[in-house]
């Protein structure tokens, strides 16, 4: 059942593209704050992001004290944002990005301009479907990522499936494993292809206590089935493991991409390595006006972590719709020299004259394709301006301080180096 649509305006202050946890806490925190007009675009019928299809826990902790399951949490975010004066227009899709912070939108009533005064972007992530994974074999039904398994288990109330097989060990495929469960779908096995789950340790419990086998050292290499799944082959280093499981359906999980298709056809520069938007340490997508928030800046995080991220943005978008931050005249790029960094965030720092009275990001967070053990150095030339020894695995959140600049420190670019130890 859709929620009702407030009207659209032709200006507003600030326009939020996405109504996930961190635009609805931007666009509460805006209000909090004074702003006079706050509205949040959103292409679904319902605001909310992912965690509406989410009828399991936990969610709210950090924002209500309380645990809620998914889709009340987002009907409680989507309430206080109202409640604040913030305008959600459902069924609402941006088509253009445009400079000056001009958005071409389709509504219910046709096609329409929005003009803003700042845009925050908040688009957020998906999995990586089957086809960019470059998995072979037939095309038959019951193949499937698991938002596309929660919209069809907690919406559409259908069973997709009976025997299916997990593909991942991400934070988000335990959560497949809750909505097969919830559906009364028994899953035959979730399959790794490291030697151990990408979510953090612990997180292996819940599948073995439902009766759900993990194997590890195994990749997916073919599906079978002309109408529907009937089995997979797979690559396995398991010698008691069979190289077809006989299965009815396939869960691709996690391998989180930004939504970035609008970006995609925009102004914007685009980080080639992840597709998220290239920022700076406040935010700022390489047009001014345009910011970046959430899972559309860093995947992926949890609820509650781009609830935070949202509120921290929001309260960067006012400093500079109060004229409190220059305008791009200096931008650093920060690139890797290891082929096993995933990505940086924020990919720039602006250099600025201004004393900012809020500082920005106080770190860079960078995240890892493997487990790595050693030294992170940040280098401006052969100097290492920071540095901090790491051991992580992949997926992880790796933080190290951002360094504060100066014009001077503009002449050479920034490589962030890893070494082995």
């Amino acid at each position: 059942m859709s929620e009702p649509t407030q009207r659209l305006p032709s200006e507003c202050d600030i326009a939020i593209i996405g109504s996930g946890p961190s635009g609805l806490a931007a666009a509460t925190e805006l209000k909090k704050l004074g702003v006079k007009s706050v509205v949040v675009l959103e292409r679904e019928a319902e605001a909310g992001g992912i965690p509406r299809h989410c009828t399991h826990s936990p969610f709210g902790m950090r924002e209500f004290k309380r645990i809620y399951n998914g889709a009340t949490y987002v009907r409680k975010l989507s309430q206080r944002a109202i409640d604040c004066g913030v305008i959600i227009c459902l069924k609402t899709t941006v088509i253009t990005l445009h400079k000056n912070a001009k958005l071409t939108l389709s509504t219910p009533e046709g096609v329409q301009q929005l003009q803003a005064k700042k845009v925050i972007i908040s688009t957020g992530i998906r999995e990586t479907p089957r086809a960019k994974r470059l998995i072979s074999g037939q095309r038959p039904l019951g193949v499937m990522t698991t938002g596309a398994l929660q919209s069809m288990v907690y919406l559409a109330h259908k069973k997709p499936f009976k025997r299916p097989i997990i593909i991942g060990t991400e934070l988000v495929s335990f959560s497949a494993l809750l909505s097969c469960r919830h559906a009364g779908i028994k899953p035959i096995a979730m399959l790794e292809q490291n030697s151990r789950i990408t979510a953090k340790y612990g997180m292996q419990l819940l599948p073995k206590i439902l009766g759900v086998p993990i194997y590890y050292n195994s990749q997916l290499s073919n599906i079978i089935g002309k109408h529907a799944v009937n089995a997979v082959d797979i690559i396995t280093e398991n010698p008691h493991l069979e190289n077809r499981l006989l299965c009815d359906g396939v869960i691709f999980t996690g391998n989180f991409i930004a939504e970035s298709s609008l970006l995609s056809m925009s102004h914007l520069e685009i980080d080639p390595t992840s597709g998220n938007p290239i920022i700076d340490q406040f935010g700022r997508c390489s047009d001014g006006d345009y910011f970046a928030t959430g899972n559309m800046t860093h995947p992926v995080e949890t609820a509650g972590y781009c609830w935070a991220n949202g509120i921290q943005t929001a309260r960067l978008v006012y400093v500079s719709l109060k004229g409190m931050l220059d305008e791009h005249k200096q931008r650093i790029f920060i690139t890797s020299t290891h082929a096993d960094i995933k990505y940086i965030i924020p990919q720039t720092i602006a250099v600025s004259t201004k004393q900012h009275t809020v500082s920005g990001m106080g770190s860079l967070q960078i995240r890892a394709n493997k487990a790595l053990k050693g030294r992170l150095s940040l280098r401006a030339g052969e100097k290492i301006v920071v540095q901090k020894s790491i051991k992580t695995l992949p997926e992880r959140r790796v933080a190290l301080t951002l360094p504060k600049l100066t014009e001077s420190d503009s002449d050479s670019p920034l490589q962030l180096h890893f070494e082995s130890m």
